[in-house]
């Protein structure tokens, strides 16, 4: 839970009681590797807070999983678009590793932002950061060539290239595994 408090207080000013009813909204939850905090089909029903692990959140298109974002240690998530109007999920958000999360359902949440001072401020900050990271994401497929999309995963993620499978990267930049091979002998060789 001080991994999450401390994001917080990154983020906005919270006093010792704000901490203490932030503590009692949010929820301990542990996912296995390959477990779904939501599917596709699903209405997201929590925010959850990442303590340790990773999930990548990707939608189904004709059986081929596209993989849209990661998510890692110290970061929110969420699929936005399914929990603030409740309605049922286009994608869906699963554990690459084991990973474990303190959770807030929609109810608790619209308690903090009443409860706590600045606790609307926090939910525009994210969402704040969840519409530019979007943009940039869709410009970038449409601007640039897999190879710099594939040098920005690495500057966006340089301490998950080990821990992501190839092809989910792969998916993220948007090309087959081979290509995603061909790009990283030849960044290799330029390096080299």
């Amino acid at each position: 839970m001080s991994q999450l408090i401390n994001t917080i207080k990154h983020l906005i000013n919270i006093s010792e009681d704000e901490e203490a009813i932030v503590k009692s909204l949010f929820k301990p939850l542990e996912l296995k590797a390959g477990d779904f905090f939501v599917e596709e089909g699903q209405v997201c029903r929590y925010v959850g807070f990442i303590e340790k692990g990773l999930v990548r959140y990707y939608m189904n298109d004709d059986g081929n999983h596209k993989t849209l974002y990661f998510n890692n240690e110290d970061e929110f998530i969420s699929n936005y678009q399914s929990f603030i109007p409740r309605k049922p999920s286009n994608t869906n958000i699963q554990a690459i590793e084991d990973t474990r999360l303190q959770v807030i359902s929609f109810e608790n949440l619209q308690r903090l932002y009443v409860t706590v001072h600045e606790g609307e401020k926090l939910g525009r900050l994210g969402i704040e950061s969840v519409f530019i990271n979007s943009l940039e994401q869709l410009k970038s497929f449409y601007r640039d060539s897999p190879a710099e999309r594939y040098r920005q995963f690495l500057q966006a993620y340089p301490h998950l290239a080990q821990r992501i499978p190839q092809y989910y990267i792969a998916s993220y930049v948007g090309i087959k595994p081979q290509s995603l091979s061909r790009i990283r002998k030849r960044l290799v060789s330029k390096t080299g």
